[in-house]
């Protein structure tokens, strides 16, 4: 029965991702199914307007790439990218700037708060900049999730010259962007009367970044940077996260990810060391679900990965009930393990979150196996049952009465048989000798039900 709500639940789960994964499909509205809904163009042409108001991580490349591809299908004009980022994943914005930079409609990246780290390195890959009066661009130093500067030569030399292109490719000063990385960086803007000292990054203010050639334009709105462009009387399209956009970019953040694999692992482990199919399972499940679901949703997973993570559970469901000396077992954290890597924006990032979330999860179901100890799956192997009268078994009667007494042989003893003891058909054996059937014999000994006797004669 316990294999069965496994199985059971296992196949539940791969009807639920199934389900979330199709689901998924119709909800994140088509390039081209969006296009199809847009009017004839207006004289002014069409201009599209994408929100970067968000970290950099995967699901906000899901999100652009959409919308560029909705964008370069109308035929639009111009994109404007609305930019207010505190920055984010490197590796996320390299791909989003290649994206941008390979965009078939001329981009301009409005700076309506902070382009700040990645944000500015996204910023740098537009066509060109525009940015209102209280914006900042720059600070792109690189540094870990608890703030601190990374100082790894090899990956500051990469971003410094990622950095260095960036601003290269629009005729900008490529020194400006590598003393908006590195902090030992000297620089002189005589432009703006200003020092970048050593120990310092770099941010520049709007107009700073107008004077040294880091922006082409200050202005007030969006409006007003469509007008710059010389565009006048546009059909201006508002692109926005769908819901399940907004919902793949949480789900898909490395703390959220990284807390769903805790989670699914424990859940999962939980439930198969305490018996019955109940919330830890439940709650385990539920957690791979949604971890798989935000992964599809924002492009990174595709249909082997779940099916990989979907029979590497199974797997391991068998090996618990099915002897294999390892081999079930191994493949199905084989299966697991690369279900969950591919799912992810970054095969190695998810491979670390997936080292510590296992780390956490081993602690957790340390501390429920101590306080279920009486009642986990080893306890399967221990006889803990206990045949008493209180509980209806009736024990066997004494037969220490018989010691000593006689009787006769009914059957050969070879050397157990039957023999006739005190009026009762008892089971007998010797001490090894064969004795025949009608002999007398006396009982020598008895121990529980086992009586023991000796020939001394013929009947």
């Amino acid at each position: 029965m316990a294999v069965g709500r496994k199985i059971v639940a296992i196949g539940w789960l791969f009807l639920v991702m199934m389900g979330m994964v199709f689901a998924g499909q119709s909800i994140v509205p088509s390039a081209s199914a969006a296009s199809e809904q847009q009017a004839e163009p207006a004289a002014g042409g069409y201009v599209y307007v994408i929100p970067v108001q968000m970290t950099v991580q995967g699901g906000l490349e899901s999100f652009l790439n959409r919308a560029l591809t909705e964008a370069e299908e109308a035929r639009a004009d111009l994109v404007i990218l609305n930019v207010n980022t505190p920055g984010g994943e490197l590796k996320t914005a390299e791909d989003i700037a290649l994206r941008i930079r390979e965009s078939k409609v001329p981009t301009v990246a409005f700076v309506s708060g902070m382009a700040a780290s990645a944000g500015a390195y996204l910023s740098l890959n537009a066509d060109e900049i525009v940015m209102s009066p209280a914006s900042s661009i720059g600070a792109a130093m690189i540094v870990d999730q608890a703030g601190n500067a990374i100082e790894n030569p090899k990956t500051v030399g990469f971003w410094r010259s990622q950095m260095e292109s960036a601003a290269e490719m629009n005729g900008r000063n490529p020194n400006i962007a590598v003393a908006m990385v590195d902090p030992n960086v000297v620089l002189e803007m005589p432009e703006i009367g200003k020092t970048k000292k050593a120990g310092e990054i770099l941010s520049l203010t709007a107009q700073e970044a107008l004077k040294v050639g880091y922006a082409d334009h200050v202005a007030k709105s969006v409006d007003e940077a469509i007008t710059w462009k010389g565009i006048t009387n546009p059909t201006i399209v508002q692109l926005n996260p769908s819901f399940s956009e907004k919902v793949s970019q949480w789900l898909t953040s490395p703390g959220i990810a990284t807390l769903l694999l805790i989670i699914g692992i424990a859940g999962i482990a939980i439930e198969f060391i305490v018996p019955g199919f109940g919330i830890p399972g439940i709650v385990g499940l539920a957690a791979f679900c949604l971890y798989f679901f935000g992964s599809f949703i924002a492009g990174f997973a595709g249909m082997e990965a779940i099916i990989f993570f979907i029979a590497g559970i199974v797997l391991l469901v068998i090996e618990m009930f099915v002897p294999s000396f390892g081999v079930l077992g191994i493949l199905g954290i084989i299966g697991v393990v690369y279900g969950i890597a591919h799912a992810a924006f970054d095969t190695g990032h998810a491979m670390r979150s997936l080292g510590l979330a296992a780390l956490v999860a081993v602690v957790v179901i340390a501390i429920v196996v101590y306080a279920f100890r009486k009642r986990g799956v080893w306890n399967r192997f221990i006889l803990r049952e206990q045949l008493t009268t209180d509980q209806g078994y009736v024990p066997n009667a004494s037969r220490e009465h018989m010691l000593g007494l006689e009787g006769t042989a009914l059957s050969l003893l070879r050397p157990a048989g039957v023999a006739e003891i005190d009026g009762q058909r008892v089971d007998v054996v010797t001490s090894g000798e064969y004795i025949e059937p009608g002999s007398k014999v006396r009982v020598t000994s008895v121990d529980g039900t086992r009586i023991v006797v000796k020939e001394i004669g013929k009947a």
